[in-house]
């Protein structure tokens, strides 16, 4: 199969694979896979090769960062049980201070939402919110609208959480995670601005019923949650399972960049590693949780950590199918020899198709495991990356944020971080409409413009 007809092919499976997802609530992880295979055998490809096809999509994207994304889900489960989360929070509002309330959740959220998923993330914070609110009569919804914003951002553009790390290791870039977290704090300060001025404006248009018990969800007070944590941990340990990795990858690349010979250099290469920094942090989280007394918890953590990231990492070992398997039939030839096409579209184009994806099957990380996957690696002389002329480091770290602010467009209702901050916040469904869902819009929006205009000073 050649042409229009590959196009079309792939255009109908992406769709009947929304379908599955959104409308028949089949696993992201079965329909990647059925799909894959659906694609494989109407592009005509060899039925002797297809198994080898999955096979090699599947063990190459576990290889390449697979055990990055565990080590890090580990470090954001034990920030979150020891209240090293809260903690962090705390150390926030204190250097912001209560008078800019709106500005102290936005940055409270994005330090959190590095280690921690958006949704469990906003469940942690929610109670300091309340606090606030009542202790200095904030407005709820601008502060849950920050709130909400900051651990967003943290979310999608920032390693260690899975999404931004799986889309860095399908795009080439798995043994330089620094440059992809460097890239998105870049990218989440503009995109943290305009989400806090529309936090300032639509905290004054929408108001909250007091009465309302949106879906009989109470929520504990601060001291409440104080007294669930004890004691809270050190500053120091609360922070160094998150920056001592980063200072660590930080360190590899300045020398290999520097060209640092002998045993000091391949010591601080060996140590910069994703994996062996990550792994560091791993250790520092472990010192944390001893030091919590929580010891013995370690292996119920550690095993719930699995369950939860499981099935994301069969998710982004699907997706590394579904992109072995379009590379493979022929898909991304065809693109090339009409690049002249879409080359105008660059880095816009893996921002659609993510934007696409999020809006209609709702997951972030699914929409970014796909879209990376599609795009394939800078490097690979058969990606779509290539043809679309996305062949540096750069350029991928650049698709990595493009593909990040795509799945932010938009958060509605078959999104389940819509329904946490609704429901925590109290919000009807419309009024989620006009804040969370708004407020996602304008993130995806300032998200690519300022990935737009980065691409036109760095490429």
């Amino acid at each position: 199969m050649s042409g229009i007809a590959l196009i079309l092919t792939f255009v109908v499976a992406i769709i009947i694979m929304i379908y599955m997802i959104a409308k028949l609530k089949v696993h992201p992880f079965l329909a990647l896979m059925s799909i894959s295979l659906a694609l494989a055998l109407l592009a005509g490809l060899p039925l002797a090769k297809i198994p080898s096809i999955v096979g090699e999509g599947f063990s190459n994207t576990f290889k390449s960062i697979g055990i990055v994304i565990i080590f890090g889900a580990i470090i954001g489960t034990i920030l979150e049980k020891t209240g090293a989360a809260l903690k962090l929070a705390d150390m926030v509002v204190k250097v912001v201070g209560q008078k800019r309330p709106e500005l102290a959740m936005l940055i409270m959220g994005w330090v959190v939402g590095i280690p921690v998923f958006c949704d469990s993330g906003f469940v942690v914070l929610n109670p300091i919110r309340e606090a606030i609110r009542k202790k200095i009569l904030a407005n709820p919804v601008g502060m849950a609208v920050a709130l909400s914003a900051g651990l967003y951002a943290a979310h999608v553009f920032i390693p260690p959480t899975p999404g931004p790390i799986a889309a860095a290791g399908a795009v080439g870039l798995s043994h330089n995670l620094l440059l992809v977290i460097g890239m998105g704090v870049v990218v989440s300060i503009p995109v943290l601005i305009a989400s806090y001025f529309f936090a300032k404006y639509i905290g004054k248009q929408v108001s909250v019923s007091e009465e309302a018990e949106a879906d009989k969800i109470i929520s504990q007070s601060y001291e409440d949650l104080l007294k669930h944590y004890g004691k809270l941990p050190s500053g120091f340990l609360s922070l160094a399972p998150i920056f001592v990795p980063i200072i660590l990858m930080a360190l590899g690349s300045i020398a290999k960049i520097a060209g640092v010979s002998g045993n000091f250099g391949t010591f601080l290469q060996f140590v910069g590693n994703p994996i062996i920094a990550l792994a560091v942090g791993v250790v520092f989280a472990i010192f944390l949780l001893a030091s919590s007394g929580k010891m013995a918890e370690f292996d119920s953590l550690t095993n719930d950590t699995l369950k939860l990231v499981g099935p994301i990492l069969f998710i982004t070992a699907a997706g590394g199918v579904l992109g072995n398997v379009i590379t493979q039939a022929g898909f991304v030839d065809y693109i090339k020899q009409n690049a002249h096409i879409i080359s105008t579209a660059g880095i816009f184009f893996p921002f659609l198709i993510s934007a696409i994806l999020k809006t209609a099957q709702g997951s972030s990380t699914v929409a970014i495991i796909t879209t990376a996957s599609i795009m394939g690696m800078f490097n690979a002389p058969d990606s779509l990356m290539n043809a679309l002329g996305l062949t540096s480091e750069m350029a991928a770290a650049l698709t990595v944020m493009a593909i990040a602010a795509g799945s932010m467009c938009v958060s509605h209702a078959n999104d389940s971080y819509y329904w946490v901050v609704t429901n925590f916040t109290k919000l009807t469904p419309q009024q989620g409409y006009r804040t969370q869902t708004t407020l996602t819009f304008i993130m995806g929006v300032v998200g690519i413009l300022t990935v737009y205009l980065l691409s036109l000073v760095l490429l």
